[in-house]
């Protein structure tokens, strides 16, 4: 607890190795009550694996995890759900042959019956798809649309209101602005202030540090397995954030720059 607010994630002591790798290192992590917290590093950081093991896809070999205040446990992707906490994959898992309304409830499809037999409920369907887009501020024209024929934003945003609509306590996302147009960008973020703004607690993965600096309260830095900094949004800049992430003063140089001393471009 902090400030009276009591943390919606605690995550202590998190351990990982893979034969001799030492993935993580005794990482701990908190999280308030939509609260949006930036989780950097460079490549190998542990970033990924640390939110794996909140998201049920890792076990750690040692730590422990705490969600409202109560211990829990996680074998599986299917416990951390039970427990509110959603990740979405930078490769999104989404059924590119499959309409947007049937994405958002793929596995758990409305149905009706017809002397007793269950049909799909395509109209109903549909109609909580046109709900649940409105209410995330999510523009997409036509709920059968098929996913295939959507842009990169459109797409990621049906992801995140895919793990949106299982009423999440806590929502991971892995590079959710990777490889997106700039207009698309902003789109995510919006969804992002959005879904926090609702109480959720979002963890943010993203190379993409401009992005922090428009959605995060917090960022925690991570470096070879360990955590190495924690910065409120307010009280650092993204020079500061890269040294951290490099593990060393990173000094920009320009090839002019390089030139004038004799170093080739």
């Amino acid at each position: 607890m902090t400030d009276g607010i009591p943390y919606r994630v605690r995550m202590t002591g998190i351990s990982k190795r893979y034969n001799p790798i030492q993935t993580l290192d005794t990482v701990s992590l908190t999280l308030k009550p939509g609260e949006v917290l930036g989780l950097v590093g460079d490549n190998g950081a542990g970033k990924s694996t640390l939110s794996k093991v909140l998201s049920g896809a890792v076990i750690p070999d040692s730590g422990t995890i705490e969600i409202d205040g109560k211990a829990v446990s996680f074998a599986s992707p299917a416990d951390a759900r039970a427990a509110h906490v959603e990740m979405v994959y930078q490769d999104l898992s989404l059924c590119d042959t499959v309409d947007v309304a049937g994405n958002l409830f793929l596995g758990r499809e409305p149905r009706r019956r017809i002397l007793g037999v269950p049909f799909l409920d395509n109209r109903k369907m549909h109609g909580l798809t046109r709900d649940m887009l409105d209410r995330l501020g999510i523009v997409i024209a036509d709920t059968r649309l098929k996913v295939e024929n959507l842009s990169g934003g459109q797409r990621q945003s049906i992801a995140i209101g895919r793990a949106a609509s299982f009423e999440p306590k806590v929502l991971i996302m892995d590079e959710p602005t990777a490889a997106l147009a700039v207009a698309e960008v902003e789109a995510v973020l919006e969804l992002i202030r959005t879904v926090s703004a609702r109480g959720v607690s979002v963890i943010l993965i993203t190379h993409r540090l401009q992005d922090l600096f428009l959605v995060c309260d917090r960022i925690q830095v991570m470096y070879e397995g360990r955590n190495v900094a924690e910065r409120l949004i307010g009280e650092t800049s993204i020079e500061e954030v890269v040294n951290l992430i490099v593990g060393r003063k990173f000094s920009a140089r320009s090839a002019r720059h390089g030139n004038e001393t004799g170093v080739s471009a």
